[in-house]
């Protein structure tokens, strides 16, 4: 008998053992390394608070229920979704924040003192700790917490499907990257190939973080938002003189390359418009006369009002958060629209914006996340 009950135990014990080796995977992450992680994860520490709605794609009855640490950039950088989702998930003001809005706040004590099971940071992030953090990942991983780079911001549209492939791994739930991914390649691909014999391509400057300084202008380049605009069907005016991400540019050089056409993008909301006037407003919680409003105001700063692209009506807004998460797939469905009206005339952003909240999200579309300018000035 008592034979009996040890090979029980021993064998309970080898089925245990292999119960958890088969838990154990290896993950690529964005920046090249070779992560070793139990799955699926309960405990996840943000790098970048404005993570939370891309985990809402796996956990739409509670986006913050794995969260046990988090940057505080979200709230600071993007109030708006951060008070709609504070409205349906209030716990998320009680997750402990491991650091405000950049990699010199992060305390590692805090993530220490959270007992993570894995940490996501971003490529690049000027936000909180990313793949540059050589020290910081060492210690994690010296304590046993695995970290993994993900990116929706240095090449967003590339590495967003990689990104979202990672979460569905380690989160136990790749039937919803899946199923996102069919969702995000169906409409991408549909702009992918009806640009591909489009010769004629406009001239784009897209202005980044418009307010944010008192002169004109900062503009995106290769990267970040920058990329939209060629997957859009459209040649960025600045991309070859930026490589990077952003960049100043004087109001004579803008004034003498005279862009096709205009794009800000809005840094503000309606619950920071009152703080920030000059910020273009878009995003959740925010109105079409808000937005409109803003962006008119915007549009009389000099260099800007002095463009061809403003005097002619050519002059649009875009939520700047859009190159930080998977809905950067309907930003360029937007401006391929505004781009090449004839071309994707049956093509309808608002829609997709619609099914993305309503399939994928945690929390209802309540928003407005792009506008135009509605009229051209008086000749």
């Amino acid at each position: 008998m008592i034979k009996k009950i040890v090979y029980a135990l021993f064998c309970g014990l080898l089925c245990t053992t292999s119960v958890q080796a088969k838990d154990q995977i290896t993950i690529e992450d964005l920046s090249g390394r070779k992560v070793q992680v139990s799955v699926p994860v309960k405990h996840i520490v943000l790098g970048e608070g404005r993570y939370l709605p891309t985990l809402g794609i796996f956990d739409q009855d509670d986006p913050t229920k794995r969260v046990v640490g988090m940057m505080g950039e979200f709230e600071k950088y993007d109030l708006a979704t951060y008070s709609q989702y504070a409205e349906h998930y209030p716990q998320i003001r009680d997750i402990p924040r491991i650091g405000s809005a950049g990699e010199a706040s992060f305390s590692i004590e805090k993530v220490f003192s959270v007992k993570p099971d894995v940490a996501l940071f971003g490529l690049g992030s000027g936000h909180g700790p990313n793949d540059k953090s050589k020290t910081v990942i060492a210690q994690m991983e010296a304590a046993g917490i695995p970290v993994i780079i993900l990116d929706f911001r240095i090449d967003p549209l590339k590495n967003t499907p990689k990104s979202l492939k990672i979460l569905g791994k380690i989160m136990g739930n790749e039937k919803t990257s899946d199923a996102f991914l069919s969702f995000y390649h169906t409409h991408l691909k549909t702009i992918e190939d009806r640009l591909k014999d489009v010769k004629e391509r406009p001239t784009v400057f897209m202005e980044s973080h418009v307010g944010l300084l008192p002169q004109c202008c900062r503009a995106f380049g290769q990267q970040m938002m920058g990329r939209f605009i060629e997957w859009a069907g459209g040649v960025n005016a600045f991309g070859e003189m930026i490589p990077g991400t952003v960049a100043q540019v004087n109001i004579e050089h803008l004034l003498t390359k005279q862009p096709d056409v205009y794009i800000g993008t809005a840094i503000g909301s309606s619950k920071t418009v009152e703080k920030f006037p000059k910020y273009i407003a878009l995003g959740a919680q925010t109105g079409q006369d808000m937005a409109q409003s803003t962006l008119e105001e915007a549009l009389k700063r000099t260099g800007v009002a002095q463009l061809s692209a403003v005097k002619e009506g050519r002059a649009h807004a875009i939520w700047h958060h859009f190159y930080n998460t998977p809905m950067n797939l309907v930003a360029v469905e937007v401006i391929a629209k505004w781009l090449h009206p004839e071309l994707f005339k049956d093509i309808d952003p608002y829609k997709t914006l619609k099914v993305y909240f309503d399939r994928f999200q945690a929390v209802p579309l309540d928003g407005t996340y792009w506008t135009s300018r509605l009229t051209k000035d008086a000749s």
